[in-house]
């Protein structure tokens, strides 16, 4: 390893420490880290400060602005009532609900859908909860729930990252039964669906900066917007949606549209600028973009391919095709977490693992489907998007977090390895 590997491996371990033991406020550790990361010379400024012009940032941060506008309006005012009713009545029963309910609509949206998870946890974080259904018993299970559809009908990204790792291998298989590729996907969604189920008893019991009455139970915050404010709110949230919906279509221009979304609430006045302030300068959004920066430097070192060439190095080709498939998911989903760079490390690692495969002369279908996969299933540290919300709105702290998502990790990487090697058998 060179200086700057270890270097930047210090760094980014002191982070998650800070992180850990929270010495500092949400948001400031990896913010921390960026400066070090310039003091000691691993990378430039411009590169440890690029997520705050990342664009999905801006996007993230404009959007968070909307949701906040969204709170106000007397359709969420609805759905928060039920969720209270829920809550109040509610337990395991609720709970079960909310987060087979998120499941259902992400098959729409498709995994690791930064529309629907920014989108579904916006919308949590906005309603208080009751003692009998805490915020820390909600958050995180149906944060994570955003990415594993029930009914994994559109899959077509992974799909396609699948026959490109394929072709890039030299693999004669230039084709995978998309029917066989969408039950490996329910399969991950299920094991999700079971851990969920129990970690509901890991999970903290729990309120945070709720709104309760002398009875104990949560209480709706009511909010007096005029109809064509609301109105007008309303269509603003579904522009912004559908710009990012369509951003592979639409390009860079996409992600400023939930921007101009903000600034037209801004204009008409259903938020003033305080609200926007805060909205846009977060801690979920000053932790998103600092951990950008530290994932973009600490892949520059060219640590992410030093520990694919050594671990493909250490299991050498005789090794058994389970173990190899769930070491490269293992690795895949470690680095991809840690880089926030999902499809770049499935294309490090991938061709890695399918050249030993066809070393071996086994079919590398199984490996190419469970390793691009495995690049949305990390999640158990908080630095990248899905998982740095779901730490953020539901104020876990770290050790809080790590019981729920450890065993989630591993949980969903082993069903996914076996249920790989039984749908493509090797």
């Amino acid at each position: 390893m060179t200086a700057p590997m270890i270097i930047a491996l210090a760094i980014t371990l002191f982070m998650i420490i800070l992180i850990m033991t929270d010495k500092l406020p949400f948001g400031a550790p990896p913010l921390l880290a960026c400066l070090l990361m310039v003091l000691f010379g691993v990378t430039d400024i411009k590169t440890a400060f690029g997520g705050f012009s990342n664009a999905t940032i801006i996007m993230l941060a404009s959007f968070m602005v909307i949701v906040a506008a969204l709170e106000k309006t007397s359709l969420i005012g609805a759905f928060r009532r039920t969720i209270l009713k829920m809550a109040n009545h509610g337990g395991y029963k609720a709970y079960v609900l909310l987060f087979i309910i998120v499941m259902l609509v992400a098959s729409i949206f498709g995994t690791g859908s930064t529309a629907f998870y920014v989108l579904t946890l916006g919308i949590l974080s906005t309603i208080q909860y009751s003692d009998n259904l805490p915020r820390g018993k909600v958050i995180a299970a149906a944060g994570f729930a955003c990415n594993h559809p029930l009914i994994p009908i559109n899959v077509t990204l992974q799909y396609g990252v699948v026959i490109a790792v394929l072709e890039a291998a030299g693999s004669a298989i230039t084709k995978v039964n998309l029917a066989k590729f969408s039950i490996l996907n329910l399969a991950v969604s299920l094991a999700y669906m079971a851990w969920a189920l129990i970690g509901y008893k890991v999970l903290p019991n729990k309120n945070v900066e709720d709104t309760e009455n002398e009875n104990g139970k949560a209480q709706e915050i009511v909010y007096d917007l005029p109809k064509w404010k609301e109105y007008t709110t309303y269509a603003a949230f579904l522009v912004a949606v559908v710009g990012m919906i369509l951003q592979s279509e639409v390009g860079d221009a996409a992600y400023m549209i939930p921007g101009l979304s903000a600034g037209l609430l801004l204009v008409i006045g259903v938020l003033n600028f305080n609200e926007v302030r805060n909205n846009i300068a977060a801690p979920i959004i000053l932790m998103s973009a600092g951990v950008i920066g530290v994932a973009d430097a600490l892949g520059s070192t060219g640590l992410t391919a030093l520990v694919g060439k050594t671990v493909a190095t250490m299991l050498g080709t005789n090794v058994n095709p389970f173990v190899l498939i769930f070491a490269f998911c293992v690795l895949t989903s470690v680095l991809a977490t840690l880089t926030g760079s999902t499809i770049g490390t499935i294309y490090v690692f991938a061709p890695m693992a399918i050249a030993i495969f066809m070393n071996l002369h086994l079919n590398p279908t199984a490996a190419a489907a469970a390793i691009a996969i495995s690049g949305w299933n990390g999640h158990f540290l908080p630095i990248d998007g899905m998982p740095a919300m779901v730490m953020g709105i539901g104020k876990y702290k770290l050790t809080e977090f790590w019981k729920y998502t450890v065993p989630m990790y591993f949980i969903r990487l082993l069903a996914l390895t076996v249920a790989a090697v039984l749908i493509f058998p090797v």
